[in-house]
């Protein structure tokens, strides 16, 4: 695939001019917290026809997106939204993808039409919480979030941390390790905010992704009902081991950076091309300098291999091939584009100097934004041992 089809450029012009319009005249208040982000993603979902997506894919009723594969349509929303505010698209993500994605990939009949359509429409604010203070890298092995099963359900006992949408959310999914099984095993557990015992802390302050909340979730012996049981249980009243499916959504989840982050570029590409033909120095454009040039073809550079990832993607599921890029290639593509994502920014920075330093600037907000692509979603150094693993056939 050279180049997208007509008809995928038209919507993302589309949702590009929507965000344009209803999203960058509020992204410093987002920044600052001085707005919540839900009333622009009821606007969102009203104008795409979120919810019409939602029941086609849970209840198969027709789509205005006919033929157009639900994942696509969200990579083009989370590129365009990243255009803007790639904490907007942050949040987007977590409650669509990793909560509504889990939940309809996953759940129960019930569970899709209850929780999993609502979140896809943005009806809801999700969040998927697996990390814990002690455990990060180490998810599985490090997990203290403990579920004992009593008559009906589960109690819930443990805390999670740095995850995505927690002060605000509305449910999470939280993944906790089943006591009593002898095998270690790992299950996801559907909790409503409302639950007794389950409560949120206040939003961290980031060094960046400000317009995304992020916190902890504490549960205190939380009862949750075998009906909110990720996928139910069997005759033996214990739901199946989680983990493939879990690290099946860390998959997805690295596969979905890969929009966000061609946005980003694509973003300080063009801010510092502005800023370079009209920022005069010595009587002539700094964009006439060839210091300034290297800068801004290493900024394209990066964007051009960012797009063939894209594109990569794009084709693997409009095909419906996606398994075709195996958990190596997906941390490759990762590990590759958030580091070059982070040095494209550092150089959008440096050509605007001044003006891209100041918060406020498209730039600057890029740069801190990018770092967190190295951390989140499994770090570098995880990235490396992956993909090592899988070429040498570790296990």
């Amino acid at each position: 695939m050279l180049e997208l089809p007509s008809d995928h450029r038209a919507l993302l012009a589309t949702v590009r001019r929507f965000c344009r319009e209803r999203l960058e005249p509020h992204v410093a208040a987002f920044e600052a917290g001085d707005e919540p982000l839900e009333p622009f993603f009821r606007e969102l979902s009203e104008a795409l026809g979120l919810r019409e997506v939602a029941s086609a894919l849970v209840d198969g009723t027709p789509s205005p997106f006919e033929g157009l594969p639900p994942l696509l349509l969200t990579s083009f929303v989370m590129h365009e939204l990243s255009r803007c505010c790639p904490g907007v698209a942050l949040s987007f993500g977590a409650t669509t993808g990793l909560f509504g994605g889990a939940i309809v990939a996953c759940g129960t009949d019930e569970q899709k039409r209850t929780w999993g359509k609502r979140a896809l429409a943005l009806d809801l604010v999700g969040a998927w919480a697996l990390t814990e203070p002690g455990a990060g890298s180490d998810a599985f092995g490090s997990m203290k979030t403990r579920a004992r099963a009593v008559d009906g359900g589960f109690i819930l006992r443990g805390s999670k941390t740095f995850i995505t949408n927690a002060p605000t959310c509305d449910v999470a999914l939280v993944q906790a390790r089943i006591e009593g099984t002898g095998d270690g095993r790992i299950a996801g557990f559907i909790v409503p905010t409302e639950a007794r015992g389950f409560t949120r802390g206040r939003p961290f302050d980031k060094f960046g992704m400000q317009s995304s909340p992020t916190g902890e979730l504490f549960l205190e012996d939380v009862f949750v009902p075998n009906e909110l049981v990720l996928g139910g249980v069997g005759p033996d009243g214990l739901p199946q081991d989680a983990r493939i499916a879990i690290k099946a959504s860390l998959g997805a989840e690295r596969l979905g950076m890969i929009p966000m982050l061609l946005a980003m570029v694509e973003r300080c590409l063009e801010e510092s091309l502005t800023y370079a033909k009209g920022r005069v120095q010595f009587g002539e454009p700094i964009a006439n300098y060839q210091l300034v040039q290297q800068k801004l073809a290493n900024i394209h550079t990066t964007k051009v291999l960012l797009e063939t990832l894209f594109l990569r993607q794009t084709e693997a599921i409009a095909l419906g091939r996606l398994d075709a890029i195996t958990r190596a290639e997906a941390s490759a593509h990762k590990l590759y584009a958030a580091k070059a994502t982070v040095d494209a920014a550092m150089e959008a920075v440096q050509v605007m100097g001044g003006a891209g330093y100041m918060r406020g600037s498209v730039v600057e907000m890029m740069a801190r934004d990018a770092k967190l692509f190295q951390i989140g979603g499994g770090t570098d150094d995880m990235q490396v041992l992956t993909i090592a693993r899988d070429l040498l056939r570790v296990r």
